[in-house]
């Protein structure tokens, strides 16, 4: 196996470690991930004429993914923690739901992909969270890696949007 075919969270005697990027240099980074949720009708009914009995599930997915996105290096045990510039989450209304986009910048030594799949992840969660009372069948799918920029591997864009 090549080097750079080799995983690079796992040592040369198969034990995880945390990569060290003391040697690399900080650089601008911008990832951009995606998802969805998708429900009945009467739950987007609800969301829509703001009669969510917990509050506005919108607001609160949005702020719920920037915070996580801020915390990504508690939850995913080899992820370094990163001073991140700019959070972003947009839910963008679909005829069975909402498509969910987080944009993540960072000037650092390592990419912020995680934070922006995280930021996704946890306003998805969020949004069913709000609305389950309503709709227990709701689905969170297609969540994935969009867009980065930056860093040694340079920019990458998804060939096939979900």
């Amino acid at each position: 196996m090549s080097e750079s075919q080799r995983l690079s969270h796992v040592d040369a005697r198969g034990r995880v470690r945390m990569v060290d990027v003391s040697d690399k240099a900080a650089t601008a980074r911008e990832a951009v991930a995606r998802g969805t949720i998708t429900m009945s009708r009467e739950a987007l009914r609800l969301i829509r004429s703001h009669a969510i009995a917990k509050g506005d599930p919108l607001q609160t997915a949005r702020l719920a993914g920037i915070m996580a996105a801020k915390q990504t290096s508690a939850l995913i045990p080899l992820c370094h923690p990163l001073p991140l510039t700019h959070v972003s989450v947009e839910l963008t209304p679909t005829r069975t739901g909402y498509r969910i986009e987080s944009r993540v910048r960072t000037s650092s030594q390592t990419g912020v992909e995680m934070e922006a799949l995280t930021a996704v992840s946890v306003a998805a969660l969020t949004v069913y969270d709000m609305v389950k009372a309503v709709d227990k069948e709701m689905v969170i799918g297609d969540i994935c890696l969009v867009e980065k920029k930056g860093g040694r591997s340079g920019h990458y864009r998804r060939r096939r949007q979900p």
